[in-house]
């Protein structure tokens, strides 16, 4: 008889905490540990009685040889396992010997090959050095005594909930019975009425005895954490395995942003030491730990920590041998209720006694999502908490709190939210179209959007719809959806294919000036590979809003795929080979050719065009080429080649003066993220503006998110001043609007106006108030898990990014005092909340991180035509902004017994204005000189 100690326990914590101040719970008890039966045909296939106090828990471990290091023969061998037991009728114990498995495996390699499956089979697979011709086959009987359940950190006596509790009162009667009840492993066996919180235990208790005595890598599908690479590392009496858990498979699966910047990075490692003496088992200890933080920020960031040990107290005699024909029949013997239930973790269901509805959560936080609180962070703090109870909720429960919660039901992204919202919206009416848009940019940005939203959407396209500005809407966002769809690999199901090859037909379709601009919006949002020859047709077009999209939309995409062709045609555009583009177009073209891994000559042509360009295009152009040089940007170092030559860089073509501009700076440099801005500024030689365009983009972990994008255009304005409008304008409608993308999701674009009658009206009536673009709560960060631990327990990670924005944008005209104003104001509040539990039915704990903060950013453009050069002014500012770091741990007992502790950190940023090139900076001086 072996008497051993086992104990496991779990913390939860911060990565630099310390273990003292865990939040979690340790569980120990004694396990006995005896053999019940032998074969008296092959000695090495014996019953062995594992038993902790009071009750038995019967384990079983098929061990066979590895005849060859290769993984397809390790495979092979594990099949053969299978097809034996199977003709037994899963019988608990077979063996053979390694000879026997050599012919085996020669008769049904040819069927296994022509299988070409993976086989898995739950098994315990050992390596008997000692007598490597036979299988080890044991099959343990458990049994746990003097159970103990306590804090995992050290606390005092007034802070430790589980101070004067005994297990008992903790794990219940029946648990505690439970517990010390047999159950055997084949994969796992136990009586199927057992909690799962309680046959989770024993799987974790089967895991402590699993090794391997040679040296070498294997999959494994041997415990809790699920199909897994086990690396063992043997030596004379100790074995040491390693489990690569970013390998395992589990049976529960989560999802995550599909941006890495805006995402949850995990890191994970799973140790154990076993030591041996005379071939027995002397100590087992696991050390298993968890660690996920978010991209944007690593100090936000959770660990788990899981310990397990078995140590042997001392040996003595043991009961006597049970005689039996075969294993199968001593086990029934044993207990006939036992049935296979498996070795990976069941999922708990837990009941939330107290915990208030829907219903109870909208009232209380109700008064903190009013429109005029969206940019504080209580918004985006309620909404996160609306967002918890919502995934929780029954369709009937969500349509009692609509439409108030139109962004956070399909932010929900669960079957009952979206049946509830399509339910509710009336689509086919010109009422409610600005609930309809939340609920359409909310499709937009899903964190994880699944086949059946897609389908939704193609359908309503494909319906009655009231308003013409919802159905572009509706088809702009599709295109959202499908790109997202295709990073998460489902690009060849069948309402993606459908939704694919509506857009990519969609722009040919149609004669509707609007309806083709709503195509190639899509195709901006889908940036499908098949798109590039579409949006190049397109970018050559006559109608300059249709070249726009298109280049644009190529810019967006990847350098590879910007073919020869593609910036052939870029080349043609700019150069004006074939036909006479508008401005904004040609710039547009310009900087596609040069973010795309430009030749020699390209350049070259591109800067000995300075000079013969329209006057303020010279200007752009020119100040493009130097923001290349100073951000050193990709073609910075070809550029300073080509300027080499006299012809190309000369004072002639690089002193051409005018208000039209481009600059790039960083907005942030930490450790986790970059955040860079530019500022792109083109204007008509009259002094109007006609192309302003801000950009903002975050780069962590390799990846790139393009956070925001806001284009003002205006054209055909020349006639308000008596001006000449530029070579290629000359018959422009007079129009005005404003553009976003924000976080990689192109919005259908805003008009301010559009023909000279409707100019006139807007201007008498103009009140200078802004006009929204986007107003709403946005999920950013939504990553979900559940960390199966090898003790049996299982931990549940959420990270919840939230959002509340509010983008407008305004343009202001005066002809009296001959100023042109225009602005584009941001205000947001983000909240970014993470939390770890590990919630049995008798006692959780968890930890929370996050951080929160609110934030200004305005961008101000003021142009002074009453005199040439005009003046222009830029200004972009951010105000000073609060931000606050928060952690909470808690634990909790059914009785009702809570530890809970919450620290936070407050700090100012403080605000400055983005500095932008020196020339702007001496006209603003000069305006605001006049202007006082």
């Amino acid at each position: 008889l072996y008497k051993y100690s086992y104990s496991t326990e779990v913390g939860l914590n911060r990565p630099t905490g310390s273990t003292r101040g865990n939040a979690g719970f340790r569980i120990g008890s004694d396990v006995d540990i005896s053999l019940v039966w032998r074969n008296p045909e092959i000695q090495d296939e014996q019953l062995i009685r594992v038993q902790v106090k009071g009750r038995t828990l019967l384990i079983f471990f098929d061990c066979i040889p590895l005849v060859s290091e290769n993984i397809k023969f390790q495979i092979l061998l594990k099949y053969i396992s299978y097809v034996i037991s199977t003709l037994v009728n899963f019988i608990l114990i077979y063996s053979v010997s390694c000879f026997h498995f050599k012919v085996l495996a020669v008769l049904l390699s040819l069927f296994v090959f022509f299988l070409n499956s993976q086989v898995s089979v739950f098994s315990f697979i050992l390596v008997n050095n000692d007598n490597p011709g036979a299988n080890h086959l044991l099959l343990s009987c458990s049994q746990i005594s003097n159970v103990q359940v306590e804090s995992a950190g050290k606390r005092s006596r007034k802070n430790n909930i589980f101070h004067g509790s005994s297990a008992e009162s903790i794990l219940g009667k029946v648990r505690l019975e439970a517990l010390q009840r047999p159950f055997m492993v084949l994969s796992l066996y136990a009586q199927k009425a057992e909690p799962a919180t309680i046959k989770n235990l024993k799987r974790g208790v089967a895991s402590m005895l699993m090794m391997q005595l040679k040296s070498g890598k294997m999959l494994e599908v041997n415990d809790a954490s699920g199909k897994c690479l086990v690396e063992y590392k043997a030596a004379k009496d100790q074995v040491i395995r390693i489990k690569h858990l970013d390998t395992c498979k589990t049976q529960e699966m989560g999802f995550t942003t599909h941006s890495p910047v805006l995402g949850v990075s995990g890191k994970s490692a799973s140790e154990t030491v076993i030591t041996l003496e005379n071939g027995i088992i002397k100590s087992a200890d696991v050390e298993e730990t968890h660690t996920l933080s978010v991209n944007a920020r690593h100090k936000a960031a959770t660990k788990v920590l899981s310990r397990q040990s078995l140590t042997l107290k001392k040996i003595e005699v043991g009961p006597a041998e049970v005689a039996g024909k075969d294993a199968a029949s001593v086990v029934k013997s044993l207990d006939d209720k036992l049935m296979s239930v498996g070795v990976m973790v069941e999922k708990v269901k837990t009941k939330c006694k107290g915990c208030p509805t829907l219903m109870d959560t909208w009232k209380a936080v109700r008064s903190q999502l009013e429109p005029d609180s969206l940019s504080k962070a209580k918004a985006p703090r309620s909404f996160l908490t609306l967002l918890h109870s919502l995934r929780k909720a029954s369709k009937s429960e969500i349509l009692t709190v609509l439409p108030q919660l139109v962004d956070a039901v399909t932010s929900a992204q669960t079957s009952s939210s979206l049946a509830a919202i399509l339910e509710f919206l009336d689509f086919s009416k010109k009422e409610g179209l600005v609930l309809q848009e939340r609920f359409l940019y909310a499709c937009g940005f899903a964190s994880h959007p699944t086949e059946t939203m897609l389908q939704s959407l193609l359908e309503l396209s494909q319906g009655k719809i009231g308003s013409t500005d919802i159905k572009e809407s509706t088809v702009i966002i599709m295109g959202a959806l499908l790109r997202k769809l295709c990073l998460k690999g489902a690009c060849e199901v069948p309402t993606v294919v459908k939704v694919k090859e509506m857009l990519l037909a969609g722009p040919d379709s149609t004669r509707v000036e609007s309806e083709v601009q709503m195509y190639l919006l899509a195709l901006k949002n889908a940036l499908l590979p098949e798109g590039v020859p579409v949006l190049a047709k397109y970018a050559e077009s006559e109608v300059g809003a249709f070249s726009t999209i298109a280049i644009t939309a190529l810019q967006r995409y990847n350098r590879e795929l910007i073919t020869p062709e593609v910036k052939k045609m870029l080349n043609r555009i700019y150069h004006q080979n074939q036909h006479i583009y508008e401005k904004n177009v040609r710039a547009a073209a310009a900087d596609v050719i040069m973010n795309s891994s430009p030749s020699y000559m390209e350049v070259k042509n591109l800067l000995l065009s300075i000079g013969h360009l329209p006057h303020e295009m010279n200007k752009y152009m020119l100040s493009k080429v130097q923001d290349i040089l100073r951000f050193e940007m990709p073609a910075c170092k070809l550029v300073r080649q080509v300027m080499k030559d006299m012809v190309s860089h000369n004072y002639d073509r690089f002193s051409k003066t005018g208000s039209s501009s481009a600059f790039s700076g960083f907005m942030a440099r930490t450790a986790d993220v970059t955040c860079t801005y530019n500022l792109d500024i083109l204007y008509s030689g009259s002094g109007t503006l006609r192309r302003s365009n801000m950009n903002i983009y975050g780069q962590s972990h390799n990846a790139l998110l393009h956070g925001l994008q806001v284009t003002i255009e205006a054209q055909g304005l020349e006639s308000l001043i008596a001006a000449t409008p530029d070579e290629g304008e000359e018959d422009l409608e007079s129009f005005a609007g404003m553009s976003a993308l924000l976080f990689d999701v192109q919005l259908r674009p805003v008009t301010f106006f559009k023909g000279y009658s409707d100019l006139m009206s807007k201007m008498f009536s103009m009140s200078g108030d802004p006009i929204n673009v986007v107003k709403g709560l946005i999920l950013l960060t939504d990553h979900s898990q559940v960390i199966p631990l090898q003790s049996g327990l299982r931990a549940s990670a959420e990270f919840q990014g939230g959002l509340a924005i509010d983008i407008s944008g305004g343009m202001e005209f005066s002809l009296w005092y001959r100023e042109s104003k225009t602005s584009v104001n941001n205000r947001g509040a983000l909240v970014v909340i993470g939390n770890v539990t590990v919630d049995t039915d008798f006692v959780s704990a968890g930890v929370e991180v996050g951080f929160e903060t609110e934030a200004t950013l305005d961008f101000i453009t003021t142009v002074q035509f009453s005199e040439y050069p005009f003046l222009v002014c830029m200004q972009m500012d951010k105000t000073t902004f609060p931000f606050r770091e928060m952690v909470s741990k808690q634990e909790k007992l059914p009785s009702g017994q809570t530890f809970s502790s919450k620290r936070s950190r407050d700090q100012l940023v403080p605000g400055s204005e983005f500095p932008l090139h020196l020339e702007n900076s001496n006209m603003c001086k000069k305006v605001f000189e006049q202007a006082w």
